[in-house]
């Protein structure tokens, strides 16, 4: 099943290019706002996926180019962020150490947004392409084994980042947890229908030119394994999220006015604007293409505001 909020945060089953109102079914679920509404979808699904699929089955399709989408998953409880958590493309001599970061919820946007680059001195934004769970239930402690029994469904996530942040070694928080530096969606796809979420093809396209294009089967460290390390660290509730990391070869610079898409295979397509008030430019290169020219890491700024004089 796909659900997805859209219009006024309306809840919705997706069907081909079709989506179904069944927010009457869900309105006797306590909740203030969307976010713990489908939280509370999310504990008590196995109650309400019948009533769900009965509603849209009787219910009257609307075309999804007639409704705006908004992000499934409104405020999270927790994001977390797996890092460095791939192979590139067999590039890496052995895998990272596991590691992870928290993302702050409130940089949700959702299908149609925009992630905005702030005023600030950093060398580069980017934006990652990630597969994220979403948390089906508490996981605390939880052997890698039973990983599957925890998964409530899969989401297209973007990890939005400020690269080269100062001063040095104080950069994760201003790094990942800006204000629209986590975009999520269309829609959350139930985990019966991802039957092997580590043979998925990821890929992003800036103003319809493909930047990263991976395979989820590249991961460092696998699903099973990220879940048992994070649930050892700390408990996972319901409608949390966890992006799974990403393959950092194709990423590049995002800058004002890009239309930046990503889909994960099977999981619809998420798309969103940027906006830089400043106007300032980078290299169109990929991570990939800068290499080729002996360039190591990130785009530097070409012209704008903090632009090196000497790049």
């Amino acid at each position: 099943m796909k659900l997805a909020f859209f219009d006024s945060y309306k809840l919705g089953v997706v069907r081909g290019d079709s989506i179904f109102d069944v927010s009457s079914v869900v309105q006797d679920i306590p909740h203030v706002g969307p976010h713990d509404l489908m939280r509370g979808l999310i504990e008590r699904f196995d109650a309400y996926r019948g009533k769900l699929e009965a509603a849209a089955d009787a219910g009257v399709p609307i075309a999804l180019s007639s409704v705006q989408l908004q992000a499934p998953l409104p405020k999270p409880g927790n994001i977390v962020c797996m890092a460095v958590n791939y192979m590139e493309d067999g590039t890496l001599a052995e895998a990272p150490a596991i590691n992870a970061f928290h993302k702050a919820p409130s940089g949700v946007i959702g299908p149609g947004g925009t992630m905005v680059l702030p005023d600030m001195p950093a060398k580069t934004f980017e934006g990652e392409a990630e597969l994220a769970l979403v948390i089906g239930k508490r996981a605390h402690q939880v052997p890698a084994d039973n990983w599957r029994d925890y998964i409530f469904g899969y989401v297209n996530f973007i990890d939005g980042s400020a690269r080269g942040t100062v001063p040095d070694k104080n950069n994760y928080f201003q790094m990942k947890s800006r204000d629209t530096f986590a975009p999520i969606g269309p829609w959350i796809v139930t985990a019966d229908e991802i039957p092997d979420p580590q043979a998925l093809q990821v890929r992003l396209w800036v103003n319809g030119e493909l930047k990263q294009d991976f395979n989820t089967s590249d991961m460092a460290h696998k699903i099973p394994r990220c879940i048992e390390w994070l649930s050892h660290i700390q408990a996972l509730e319901p409608g949390d999220v966890v992006a799974t990391g990403t393959n950092h070869r194709g990423l590049n610079a995002f800058q004002d006015g890009d239309a930046v898409e990503l889909e994960v295979e099977g999981l619809g397509r998420l798309k969103i604007g940027v906006r830089d008030d400043l106007k300032r430019t980078w290299p169109r290169d990929t991570r990939v293409d800068l290499m080729a020219k002996g360039v190591k890491g990130p785009a530097i700024q070409l012209t704008g505001k903090y632009a090196p004089v000497n790049p």
